[in-house]
């Protein structure tokens, strides 16, 4: 490692450092930690159902969390281990319990669209209003 990439991996601790050198900055540091890990969490959660990268956004909130939190890191451990176990019992499983998983990942996708009004929109797209794409919430 040269000069220049060991400043570059110093300038954030330092930074980070001088911050938590005083017990209102510490807080300040604590907070701010934890309210952008839970966001991050939050938006996580809500997208682990749909197609992408939900469990990703999880363990990222996870992390940041477990930066100035041992629970998170507790819990980042377990939930990681979870996460692997589901997987690689869902990788043994035959084509019948992976396609109904896909199926069900697919029915919670398109009753999200169809709440969120999506269905109607398309369907005014090509100028088709039935009913019963209406949305329930946003009718």
């Amino acid at each position: 490692m040269d000069d220049r990439s060991t400043e570059t991996l110093a300038g954030p601790r330092a930074f980070r450092a001088r911050i938590r050198s005083t017990r209102h900055g510490a807080l300040v540091w604590r907070i701010a930690v934890g309210v952008i890990g839970g966001i991050v969490l939050a938006c996580g959660i809500v997208a682990i159902p749909y197609p992408g990268p939900g469990w990703l956004i999880v363990f990222a909130g996870l992390g940041i969390l477990a930066t100035e939190f041992e629970w998170a890191h507790r819990l980042l451990r377990f939930a990681r281990a979870r996460y692997d176990r589901f997987a690689a019992w869902l990788s043994r499983q035959n084509i019948l319990v992976k396609g109904a998983f896909a199926l069900g990942t697919c029915a919670i996708v398109l009753a999200t669209l169809w709440l969120l009004g999506a269905a109607a929109m398309i369907g005014g797209w090509f100028d088709i209003h039935w009913p019963w794409l209406a949305s329930p919430i946003f009718g």
